[in-house]
This record gives structure tokens, C-alpha cells and sequence, in this order.
């Protein structure tokens, strides 16, 4: 989608589509924003440039209610810390993961149309550390990107994770819902849980299930994966503090990290990780080496919302 555009010229926000949007308890106030998605995961981005951040940090839940706020997975808070641009997520609940893959597909697109870096290649600082982003346009000025970004170095360091574990968990069986399901745990600098076990219409229960699991202390991301080749795989994931999502960028890496860990997929080989929004590229290196992710974003739109 196009963005849209204000007609008003004597508009502070210029660009900026004014909305007026009934959002519960939020108190009265004017929030920029821009709308972005990466394969259906979709976000508010708030530009430290254009508004205060501190407001959109407590009200994010009322601004991602899908029926009385602006609509969203998270939000998106977006500044510089030592002159260079900052990522922070909110969850839908008001919950802070650690990082997010989509979102920050997201973000480096909003930062190249709105000049807020110079040049298509840099480093976005996340809560899980810097990250590098190559943003390809679709075409000059287009609203739409492919990105590439190193992600972090993955670890299965129970402590890192962290879950309650002696060494790596690979294929290990966690007791939930009176039944035993397989999982591998990996970090991304968010904790994620993939299992390959087939589960069929359960998986829709166990998500919340084992992102509360006892094992995991401060809870874990599901993914729910099936082996398609060994470089193809089906990826459902169910983010804590969300629900299930469209596409979950961090709990691809994860998944194609514990695919190469567990003999079931090649490492230094492109691996399509097929979400129910589409499709990611994901290459898992070395032990040691950034995992790199490759997928589209997309410039929705701009508003301003007062409530």
C-alpha cells in the first residue's frame, strides 16, 4: 500500500496523516507514527524525531488493540544512542522482548525513507546488541524493501537462554499437557523452543503452554516447525507476549539454527523458512558466526493519532 499524504500544508508533521482514533484510557495527546509490516508482523513505529517516546512506551497496549487503538503485533521505538539509530520493542501486552527480526527489517526501511541514516548499509542498536541491515528499494522512493540483516551469533548455552538445563537442548522431551514434546532451545538474543514434532491442531493449545513452561525462566518463543527438504521448512510461532503471528523473524533464525544442530539441515546453506505471511532466507555459519536473515518490509502508512 501507498503511503498516504496530508493535504494540509500548515500540517507540523508535514507528511503525516492525521487520524483521530478512540483509543481506551489513552489521555489526550498527538502521537506520530508510521505503520510498517514484514510478511503480516506488523508494527507502530514511533520516531523519537517526531514524538515522544515515553508515551507510546506506556500506552502500547491501547495503541495495538486491533479494534479501539491504531492495530499492531508491537511497537516499535526508534532513537540514537551515541549517534547511532536504537530499537526498542514493546509487545502488544506492554511486555519488552529483547529483539525482534521482523521489526527490525522494519525499522531499517523506516530509517532509509526518512533519511534518518545515510546510505542503505548500518548498524541498528537493539536490547540483544548492534545489528547490521542492508536495505535493497524496490525502486527510488518505493515503500517497499528487501532487507538483509546479520543477526546475532545464536548460542544454546542453557544459561544464555536462559532454561532450566545441565547442557544444550536438543530434541530433549518437556513435559506439557500430559503428553512429552520434543524441543530445541536456542538464543537470538530472545529465547526460543522449536520443536519438530508433529502436533497437528494441538499446537494451537501448547503455545501458550510451554512459553509458561517451568523450565523456562523468563518464558520463550514456540515455534512449531515441519521439514519440508532440508532446505525448506513450515514455520508456525507463537510470541511471547503476543500469540501466534504472520512471521516471527528471530524464531526463523532459531528454527534453522536447531534444524543444522540436529542433523535435520546443512549449515552455510540458504534455508527457506516458510511462515504463514511468506517466506524468509535464512543461512546458519559456523558456531560463533552472525546468522543472516533476509526477508521484504513494507511502508503501510503515516498517521498521527489523538486521543
Amino acid at each position: 500500500m501507498r503511503s498516504a499524504k496530508t493535504a494540509d500544508s500548515s500540517d507540523a508533521l508535514g507528511r503525516h496523516v492525521r487520524a483521530a482514533l478512540a483509543v481506551v484510557d489513552l489521555p489526550t495527546m498527538s502521537l506520530a507514527f508510521s505503520k510498517y509490516e514484514g510478511l503480516g508482523n506488523d508494527f507502530i513505529v514511533v520516531d523519537a524525531r517526531y514524538a515522544e517516546l515515553t508515551r507510546a512506551e506506556k500506552y502500547a497496549p491501547q495503541l495495538c488493540q486491533r479494534h479501539l487503538g491504531i492495530g499492531a503485533d508491537g511497537v516499535l521505538l526508534v532513537d540514537t544512542v551515541q549517534g547511532r539509530p536504537r530499537m526498542r520493542v514493546i509487545n502488544a501486552d506492554g511486555s519488552r522482548p529483547e529483539m525482534c527480526g521482523n521489526g527490525i527489517r522494519c525499522v531499517a526501511l523506516h530509517l532509509v525513507r526518512t533519511s534518518g541514516v545515510s546510505g542503505t548499509s548500518f548498524a541498528v542498536e537493539t536490547d540483544a546488541g548492534p545489528h547490521l541491515c542492508s536495505v535493497e528499494l524496490e525502486g527510488p522512493g518505493s515503500a517497499v524493501a528487501r532487507v538483509e540483516v546479520s543477526m546475532r551469533a545464536p548460542t544454546l548455552d542453557p544459561r544464555l537462554i536462559p532454561v532450566d538445563a545441565e547442557g544444550p537442548v536438543l530434541d530433549q522431551p518437556f513435559d506439557v499437557a500430559q503428553r512429552k514434546v520434543r524441543v530445541s532451545c536456542v538464543s537470538m538474543g530472545n529465547p526460543h523452543a522449536i520443536t519438530f514434532d508433529e502436533l497437528g491442531e494441538a499446537s494451537d493449545t501448547l503455545g501458550s503452554l510451554l512459553e509458561k513452561h517451568i523450565r523456562f525462566e523468563r518464558g520463550a518463543n514456540i515455534g512449531f516447525a515441519r521439514m519440508r527438504t532440508e532446505d525448506s521448512i513450515d514455520l508456525r510461532v507463537w510470541e511471547r507476549g503476543v500469540g501466534f503471528t504472520q512471521a516471527c523473524g528471530t524464531g526463523a533464525c532459531a528454527c534453522a539454527v536447531a534444524a543444522v544442530e540436529t542433523g535435520r539441515a546443512q549449515r552455510g546453506r540458504s534455508i527457506e523458512v516458510r511462515l504463514p505471511g511468506g517466506p524468509l532466507q535464512i543461512v546458519v555459519g559456523e558456531p560463533g558466526q552472525r546468522v543472516l536473515m533476509t526477508g521484504p518490509a513494507s511502508h503501510v502508512f503515516d498517521g498521527a493519532i489523538e486521543g
